[in-house]
């Protein structure tokens, strides 16, 4: 099982979009993968049209409920969601209550190794306790970043981060999102990117965007796009490096 936090500090970066689109194409492989929405807005949960079943996470970082009984199957084989409701914002406040808060997300994801292949943690725009969660458990970060001067500046900042906290083993893997080869800023740091990004590039498109409408993957209503089959390609450049880290 590999777990992959789909993370940036800055919000409106297309994590979302990326954590939803990855877990879909994952399972069209044949993966058995689950995408765990812990962002209060819930947008996850909202692509797939789920509402948790479970109110709030707090039966379940306490271990009085078990994962297995929050998730719950999407519309598309092999693709389980964890989604969040609003009460989500209180996620900090319950895990500095308990004895481990900063390894409680990968301990209740142990026991879900025999029933996933991948599992994607569509993570708040934010440094605290459930990012650092985030930080521990996760195979690998992939971080969103649209290629402006801000958008650079946080991927930084989480970089410093890490180094600072002793948490730089788990990998840093950008990827350049919402990229617009027109506008010369886009173009000047997509021709020279960030150490450690994927070479795909996901482009700035308005079908993306129709996920609120449609509430699908951008593959179920727009295959042909570019951002499409940027997503695929992505995937595939990612699972790439998953399998050269395990050896």
């Amino acid at each position: 099982m590999k777990i992959i936090g789909v993370y940036n500090i800055k919000g409106g970066v297309g994590k979302t979009a990326t954590a939803v689109n990855l877990g879909y194409i994952s399972a069209k492989a044949g993966m058995r993968t689950l995408i765990w929405d812990l962002d209060p807005q819930g947008a996850s949960s909202f692509y797939f049209r789920i509402k948790p079943k479970l109110k709030g996470p707090k039966k379940l970082l306490r271990g009085e409920r078990d994962l297995d009984e929050a998730i719950k199957a999407t519309d598309y084989p092999k693709l389980d969601l964890l989604p969040a409701d609003f009460s989500f914002r209180n996620m900090d406040l319950l895990l500095e209550e308990l004895k481990n808060p900063m390894r409680q997300l990968l301990a209740l994801l142990k026991p879900l190794s025999e029933e996933y292949d991948r599992i994607y943690l569509d993570c708040p725009p934010s440094i605290s306790l459930v990012s650092e969660n985030v930080f521990r458990a996760s195979s690998a970060l992939v971080v969103p970043t649209i290629p402006t001067t801000l958008s650079l500046r946080t991927l930084y900042q989480l970089l410093e981060f890490l180094n600072g906290h002793k948490m730089n083993k788990t990998p840093v893997w950008p990827v350049l999102s919402m990229a617009d080869r027109r506008k010369k800023m886009h173009k000047e740091i997509m021709d020279a990117p960030p150490e450690n990004s994927f070479q795909t590039v996901i482009p700035y498109s308005s079908s993306v965007e129709l996920m609120g409408e449609y509430r699908k993957p951008v593959l179920e209503y727009s295959r042909s796009c570019p951002a499409a089959r940027a997503y695929v390609e992505l995937w595939k450049e990612l699972e790439g490096r998953l399998r050269k880290k395990k050896g």
